[in-house]
């Protein structure tokens, strides 16, 4: 017999009394324990008003309750503050381990150039926080347990995809837009406008509307699982699923296949490298001609620094030439260097205390990933002495993001499915909205960076990695899901959340595959398309009853 999850409604004013509750008395519910008894928390009848929002059948039983720890030491609670607590805490360390298997990654890609590893291994290591959450969603516990927790891995599945391509492409749409000329075409550095919606936007190459084509095709899996609810019938379910979830593996196959024999998405990752080796050498250079540093204790760029400022000027004039008068004005020199200091802090997370250790470290960093470029048609560069202790340093950022996504996956989940229980919103908010952020942050604030160079260039290399990411939610992602509900026998009942990542993937894969000009209106499609996402499942599950 199918088990089919249950729909509660979506209570907004409840909740709102919930946390003047938690503020007002410090606990929404009892944990059950004999030293808090049910009939102390009753005691008031605003808190007896709030323990009873959903309760109306049958009071909650303290076996209902308690909560389990994870791996038996874990902390876990019932309490919606202490649930916040930790949604965040594990959200954190998730955002950690993406940080190290991106860095990782994009490490050992840059040692050992396009090819086998860069298309096969490095695009399922980016996906990889995703599926990890994906798959213990609904690994553990009873066949009703997974049924009611594998939501949170759906939520996550349409969360990430929406986000990619909604918030995040709107917004480097955004820092990343400069005038449009007469022919229509964005101006490289130009940024004279301001936030005109059709004097201003984005240009990127054709290549990148090839990766926004093979997004769109993504979809397919999707479609296929959903079928026989389109035609209104259980039978051949469980073959839909299967066919799926083969579907999806040999789109993940085929796509890392492609990335082989048309390594051109490689070579744009490559691109990251060789840009960012360009400005740390020159902020090493500042460096050695300052008279004080370039950071000041709390991180913050140091304005008044004193440094050789022609011989500069001459190496940077492509970045830091906004006004386009072919002059490099001081206070453009310098808004371009606190720009430059930001990312190589992003990018050097580990270097302690802002030093002039900081720049050095940023410095050796890019130069190892320079040094090892396959580009032939570039400058020659000297080789580095010792290659295997970089690719030992790679291998050990994506052995430590890697353990740490398995370790922390399952309390994650834990935590996102007990602080639904404790608020009574449904978990696929909670993880469509908050998670993505955890496993998507690194790469987010990587893309903003540098779409705000406001060049073709950057923006296409920008614009290609949303795409490929989305790709690899719809087809690596989701295969593990499908994997999840054949192999435990769940019930495939996400009509409306599939009608939703349809709905935005080919909106925008349509919207984005035959143009490469994007005025600056064009954020706002993208930006609505995100709480329209959540409208439109609110509607359909709690209205029309979609299950």
């Amino acid at each position: 017999m199918a088990i089919r999850r249950q729909r509660r409604p979506f209570p907004l004013v409840p909740l709102l009394v919930s946390l003047l509750a938690v503020a007002a008395y410090g606990r929404l519910i009892s944990d059950g324990t004999p030293s808090t008894p049910a009939s102390t928390v009753l005691a008031s009848p605003l808190s007896s008003a709030v323990l009873r929002l959903n309760n109306s059948s049958s009071p909650a039983t303290a076996e209902e309750e308690k909560c389990e720890q994870s791996y038996g030491f874990l902390p876990c609670t019932t309490t919606v503050l202490g649930n916040m607590f930790l949604v965040l805490t594990y959200g954190f360390l998730m955002f950690k381990a993406a940080t190290f298997l991106s860095a990782g990654s994009e490490l050992l890609l840059e040692i050992m150039g396009p090819g086998l590893v860069g298309g096969l291994l490095l695009p399922i290591l980016g996906a990889l926080p995703d599926a990890l959450l994906v798959l213990v969603s609904g690994l553990s516990g009873t066949k009703e347990t997974a049924q009611s927790q594998v939501l949170i891995g759906m939520g996550l599945l349409a969360g990430s995809t929406v986000f990619l391509l909604t918030l995040l492409w709107g917004t480097c749409v955004v820092v990343g837009k400069c005038d449009v000329g007469p022919n229509g075409l964005a101006i490289d550095s130009t940024d004279t406008k301001g936030f005109s919606l059709t004097g201003a936007g984005i240009t990127t190459d054709v290549q990148t509307s090839y990766a926004a084509r093979i997004m769109a095709i993504s979809v397919l899996p999707f479609v296929i699982a959903q079928f026989p609810k389109m035609l209104k019938t259980h039978h051949g379910e469980r073959l839909a699923i299967l066919l799926a979830l083969i579907t999806s593996f040999a789109l993940v196959l085929g796509y890392c296949l492609y990335q082989v024999f048309q390594p051109w998405i490689q070579k744009r990752k490559l691109a990251y490298a060789k840009h960012k080796h360009v400005i740390s050498g020159i902020l090493k250079h500042a460096q050695m001609q300052a008279l004080g540093r370039l950071l000041n204790d709390d991180g913050t760029p140091n304005e008044n620094i004193d440094f050789d400022k022609d011989d500069a000027v001459g190496k940077i004039m492509d970045d830091f030439d906004t006004s386009g008068n072919d002059i490099v004005e001081e206070s453009e020199f310098i808004e371009g260097m606190k720009v430059w200091l930001n990312e190589a802090k992003h990018k050097v997370p580990a270097s302690g205390a802002y030093s002039n250790k900081f720049v050095s470290d940023y410095h050796t960093r890019t130069r190892e990933e320079h040094d090892q470029l396959v580009d032939k048609s570039d400058e020659a560069v000297e080789s580095v002495e010792n290659p295997g202790l970089y690719i030992a340093k790679a291998v050990g950022y994506l052995l430590l993001g890697s353990a740490i996504c398995a370790a922390f996956a399952d309390p994650l989940v834990d935590a996102v499915h007990n602080f639904s229980n404790a608020t009574h919103i449904p978990s696929f908010f909670i993880s469509f909205i908050a998670l993505p952020l955890a496993t998507n942050s690194s790469e987010a604030v990587s893309a903003i960076i540098f779409a705000s160079r406001k060049k073709q260039r950057t923006c296409s290399l920008t614009f290609s990695e949303i795409y490929g990411g989305a790709t690899m939610n719809n087809t690596l992602c989701l295969g593990v899901f499908l994997a999840l509900i054949y192999f435990r026998d769940l019930t495939w009942d996400f009509s409306s959340e599939v009608l939703v990542i349809l709905l935005v993937c080919v909106i925008m894969g349509l919207f984005t595959s035959f143009r490469t000009n994007f005025s600056l209106w064009t954020c706002l499609v993208a930006y609505l398309l995100y709480p329209l996402s959540l409208i439109v499942v609110y509607i359909l599950d709690y209205k029309f009853g979609w299950s």
